[in-house]
């Protein structure tokens, strides 16, 4: 199973590759903007978008429980190198999320193939995240 999400994973980026154009990570691998169908916004690794919850404050997360379900917070390593504009911030459960110039960064649930982008403006509070 983990050999097939791996080889998945490689067929998806490699086909990301070929038809986006020029990728912003700003020294960062783990999240990065990037020009999809015409668009530019923000992905994480796996090509899935991010999104931004206007109810977060400048490095605070205030998406738990539920909502943290629905929009599952980016979390990485304490020690993730992070490129220019990029940081973590600490969550209550003492994980840390990834922000970006400080607005902390979630995916969808909703979101089920790269490309996706089903969680821009659910609600009035859910924007996708854009560089």
């Amino acid at each position: 199973m983990k050999i097939m999400k791996v080889a998945i994973a490689a067929m998806v980026a490699l086909g990301l590759g070929a038809g986006a154009a020029a990728a912003s990570s700003d020294g960062n691998a783990l999240v990065h903007s990037r020009d999809f169908r015409g668009q530019v916004y923000m992905m994480n690794q796996q090509h899935m978008s991010l999104y931004y919850y206007a109810k977060d404050a400048a490095g605070v997360s205030n998406c738990y429980d539920t909502c943290a379900a629905n929009w599952p917070p980016v979390v990485l390593d304490a020690n993730a190198v992070l490129g220019e504009n990029y940081s973590l911030i600490a969550r209550t459960d003492g994980t840390m999320q990834a922000a970006f110039k400080g607005q902390p960064l979630y995916l969808f649930a909703g979101d089920k193939d790269v490309g996706d982008i089903n969680g821009d403006g659910v609600g009035g509070v859910w924007m996708l995240a854009r560089p």
